[in-house]
This record gives structure tokens, C-alpha cells and sequence, in this order.
């Protein structure tokens, strides 16, 4: 079996062991290292190709937005997923541009971050529908302030692409979005791959992004989430 290639980073020892001792006892995933901060991630990142780096955001030397974005620039392909204890909307977007693929907070039960660590290797991204919902907020906001609709780019989508790009962007999984359109999953993954390769994304958050901003597409405007807060937890070594 081909095993998913993990790095941690996080300047506690304790979140570090724990969130190990979880993800060994997986048998499709492999923990390959750790890192206490930034400027180590990277270059456990260059050493160890990982496939997958949960990373911290409040680190020493350097945090983990800074990191996340100069491991991206080098490996594209690697899938980040931010695991903090905060909610703050700077951080999210930070994280965003920086190019993480995921965004969990460390009350997330195990579960939820192997089910992260998975989506994102098998190409996906995973964040939860109420921070979605603040980014692409966010975005909206901008677009209002500048008092005018995003311009129009020339791109060579096709119309069933640009379908899948508005559910992908409404936050839709390929499974969803196959019942939504009667495909089959493959099919949905194909046409999320063309359209990664078209648009030059590496994730379906930054298509949704890129979308949005360029004019390509256009959400219905949706309620606010609101969820319920939950104290910050450590990992059960």
C-alpha cells in the first residue's frame, strides 16, 4: 500500500507526539517527520518531500503563514493543512493567499484531521463551510468596496467546467457534485483536474478564488454560518 507521507509542525512537543501517535496508527498514512517551527519545516519539506504538512500558524522564528508560502512557491504539490486554535477571519485569509489547502482548528477530533490529511492527497481541499463562508465573504466585500463587478477574463473552460467550478466554489464535494449533475465520480475529478490545469491552481479553494475575483462565476448570496464555539483541545497522546 502506498503510504501518505506526513510532516508536523508545531513548536509544542506534546501536540507533535500526539497528533504522531494518532497518525501511526493508521496504516495508509506515514508519519516521515517533525518540526518545531517555521524555518524547520522547510527544510524538513526539502529533505523529506512530504505529501502532506499539518502546519501550525503561531510558531517561533517563523510562523506557519510564512512557511506554508515559501513551501508552496518550492512544492506546489505538497498539501498544507493549517491546524490553529484561531478563528480570527487575517488569519484564514493569510493562510489562504499563502496557499494552504486546508484549514482545521485543533479542536478538531482525530478523525476529522486523518480525513483532511486524505482529502488533500487525494488532491482535494478541506475547509470547514462556515471559514469557507468567510473567505468568500470577504471577497465579496472587496469586490463591493471597489464599487464595481469583477472584470471578465478570456479563459477556454468549457460550459459543463464552469458548472463544476460554481459547485466546487458553493463548496460541494466530487461526490456531491456527481449526484447534483448525474456523473460519475471519475468523471467530476477529471473535470476537476482540467479545470486546476486551465485556471493554474493547484486547489479547489483557490479555484473558487480565482473565480470569484476574475468574474468567471458569480454565488448566490447565502446567510451567515454561526457555530458554536468549543474550548481548544490538545491531542490525546
Amino acid at each position: 500500500m502506498e503510504k501518505i507521507k506526513v510532516l508536523i509542525a508545531d513548536d509544542h512537543r506534546v501536540v507533535r507526539e500526539g497528533l504522531a501517535a494518532i497518525l501511526k496508527t493508521k496504516e495508509d498514512i506515514q508519519v516521515v517527520g517533525e518540526a518545531q517551527d517555521g524555518l524547520e519545516a522547510i527544510e524538513k519539506a526539502r529533505a523529506l518531500l512530504p505529501d502532506v504538512i499539518l502546519m501550525d500558524v503561531s510558531m517561533p522564528r517563523m510562523g506557519g503563514v510564512e512557511a506554508t508560502r515559501q513551501i508552496k512557491r518550492e512544492f506546489p504539490h505538497i498539501g498544507i493543512v493549517a491546524l490553529t486554535m484561531y478563528e480570527e477571519q487575517q488569519y484564514i485569509f493569510d493562510l489562504v493567499r499563502a496557499g494552504a489547502t486546508g484549514y482545521l482548528l485543533k479542536d478538531s477530533d482525530s478523525s476529522q484531521i486523518v480525513a483532511a490529511i486524505r482529502a488533500i492527497y487525494r488532491g482535494e481541499s478541506l475547509i470547514h463551510p462556515s471559514v469557507a463562508s468567510k473567505i468568500l465573504a470577504e471577497f465579496s466585500l472587496m469586490a463591493q468596496k471597489k464599487g464595481k463587478k469583477p472584470s471578465w477574463v478570456e479563459h477556454d473552460l468549457t460550459e459543463r467546467e464552469i458548472t463544476v467550478l460554481r459547485l466546487v466554489a458553493d463548496g460541494k464535494t466530487n461526490k456531491e457534485i456527481a449526484n447534483t449533475l448525474d456523473l460519475s465520480e471519475k468523471t467530476v475529478k477529471n473535470h476537476v483536474r482540467n479545470i486546476f490545469h486551465k485556471l493554474q491552481v493547484y486547489d479547489r479553494t483557490q479555484a473558487a478564488i480565482l473565480a470569484i475575483r476574475k468574474g468567471l462565476i458569480e454565488l448566490e448570496p447565502r446567510p451567515e454560518v454561526r457555530t458554536s464555539s468549543s474550548p481548544v483541545k490538545k491531542p490525546h497522546v
